[in-house]
Order: structure tokens, then sequence, then C-alpha cells
């Protein structure tokens, strides 16, 4: 059975494979170009979508995918 890691193994080890893929400096930039937003995803979520079954949702989605 494995063991599971600590948050600060996988942040180590995420951050070894961004530098070894994309070197120091790109490494940064990409670390940099995260956004955390604003706003209550939830809140707004639940307004998006009001009462929409997962059935309608994906109904939406795949009408959406033939326009494109």
């Amino acid at each position: 059975m494995m063991e599971s890691k600590t948050i600060a193994q996988i942040q180590s080890e995420g951050y070894d494979a961004l530098v070894n893929a994309l070197g120091p400096e790109d490494a940064v930039r990409f670390i940099r170009s995260f956004d955390p937003g604003s706003g209550d995803y939830t809140r707004e979520r639940k307004k998006f979508l009001k009462k929409k079954t997962v059935k309608q949702i994906g109904k939406e989605i795949l009408e959406l995918q033939k326009t494109l």
C-alpha cells in the first residue's frame, strides 16, 4: 500500500516538476500567472444554474458544442 504524501511533499515535487519542464524563469512566470479571482463562486453558480438538472445542463452543453 502506498503512503499518502503530505501537502508539503506534493508542493515540493510539483515545483521541481515545473522547474524541470519549464526552467526556473518560466516556472516562476507560470506560477505568477494564476489569479485567485474574486466573488462567491457558489452563490454565482446557484444563481446561474437556478434549478436546472444535470440532464438539462448536459443538453445545453451539447447544443453549444454544435455551434463551435
